[in-house]
């Protein structure tokens, strides 16, 4: 522990209300199940980029801490993890098809408006941003790439709804 940390007094740990996945091992087992499928064919530092962008959307700060530990094991910079929440400002550290797939991680993230809601493409994820997803992925990759947006979206739910308790996580440890 650094200097600067060991100085820094923190609130105490808010317990989680439940440990859900005990209550409800096979939707628990379930989602490992769909988690796992869902990544498929997707790389790794860009699966964990959508997951961390997610997961700062919904407010979810026990899969931030797991998401962005697990983007620093596949070896993805500080800098661009840093830069996530404001990509639309840091294009520059960022492909374009990470950025398609961000857009796309917030429309699908946050359907009901939001940041990437325009006025063109009707319904709730424009034509626009999909348009640009589907020029980086091919369809298998799109679908896989939903699929991942999907899944991280049900644990941001179970992680806030429980008020899972973020700080413990090690990579690898839910594999």
């Amino acid at each position: 522990m650094s200097t600067a940390q060991e100085n820094v007094e923190y609130a105490a740990e808010e317990a989680p209300r439940l440990e859900w996945a005990e209550h409800a091992p096979d939707v628990y087992k379930a989602m490992i199940r769909l988690d796992s499928v869902a990544k498929r064919g997707l790389d790794p530092k860009l699966y964990e980029l959508v997951k961390i962008r997610a997961s700062q959307l919904n407010h979810c700060a026990f899969c931030l801490d797991m998401h962005t530990k697990d983007a620093l094991a596949a070896g993805e910079s500080v800098e661009r993890i840093v830069q996530l929440s404001a990509w639309q400002e840091s294009r520059h550290f960022y492909t374009e098809k990470e950025l398609a797939a961000i857009e796309l991680t917030e429309a699908v993230t946050v359907l009901t408006g939001g940041t990437s809601q325009t006025k063109s493409g009707g319904g709730f994820v424009p034509d626009e941003v999909y348009a640009k997803a589907a020029k980086h992925f091919d369809e298998a990759e799109l679908s896989q790439l939903v699929a991942a947006i999907a899944v991280i979206n049900a644990w941001n739910r179970f992680g806030v709804t429980f008020r899972k308790t973020p700080g413990h996580y090690q990579p690898g440890q839910y594999r």
